[in-house]
């Protein structure tokens, strides 16, 4: 399958620099210059992967109401911000939004291709021969890896592509800590330290708006995060 990528990107030159590296990659690219025209499009077809600048045209954060959007739309739909606010802070409200990942503009051609291909993994995956198992359940804690689907309590919890897989990654050893590092393995991210920890202050929070009783999560200082061995 030729997996179709949206470009939502206002300056020429740089979409057609992206148009043209991925397209090598085999993939089909749609390149919108506005937040407009990328919603008609959308509204019509969701694309396979989507790649958003912030800034769009004359709306400064036209991106964020686009990632909006598109995560009401889909909840596992790989989202991937590719921007010049390369800040911390521009990176944690990006992720908040409920993009997979994050990048500057200043990234190269071969690493933006790779990032691409590991969220393009992310979505394969369940359908690979290599899972533990199909249905992880832990407590209140159902995961189907087939569907990509999590409940608590027989609640559903709306978790992004990078989210599920941090969560699958912990649960499915409850009581184990998971280095930052290992948690960035299992979701196939390069991020920071602090990138980690939003992804799991975002991940709590969404558990504990389907039961404000709930604590899966438990941070094991200066090491990592752990899966509660009895959650209840």
């Amino acid at each position: 399958m030729v997996r179709r990528i949206a470009i939502v990107e206002d300056e020429p030159a740089l979409a057609h620099n992206y148009k043209d590296a991925l397209e090598r990659e085999g993939y089909r690219i749609d390149v919108y210059a506005d937040r407009p025209t990328a919603e008609a499009a959308f509204a019509t077809r969701l694309p396979d992967l989507a790649i958003i600048d912030i800034q769009l045209g004359d709306e400064v954060k036209g991106g964020h109401e686009l990632c909006r959007g598109l995560r009401a739309a889909s909840n596992t739909l790989p989202i991937m911000f590719l921007t010049a606010h390369d800040g911390e802070i521009d990176e944690i409200v990006g992720l908040s939004l409920g993009a997979d990942d994050y990048l500057s503009k200043a990234i190269s051609m071969p690493q933006l291709n790779a990032r691409v291909a590991a969220l393009c993994r992310k979505v394969d995956a369940y359908a690979s021969d290599d899972h533990q198992a199909s249905i992880i359940k832990q407590g209140p804690l159902e995961l189907d890896v087939d569907r990509m689907t999590v409940c608590w309590n027989g609640g559903p919890v709306e978790l992004t592509l990078t989210e599920f897989w941090i969560v699958k990654c912990m649960a499915q050893r409850p009581g184990h800590v998971k280095s930052r590092q290992q948690l960035m393995d299992a979701a196939e991210i390069v991020v920071d330290d602090q990138t980690i920890n939003s992804h799991i202050k975002r991940i709590r929070r969404k558990f504990i708006d389907c039961d404000p009783q709930a604590e899966p999560i438990k941070t094991e200082y200066a090491i990592g995060y752990s899966w509660r061995a009895t959650t209840g």
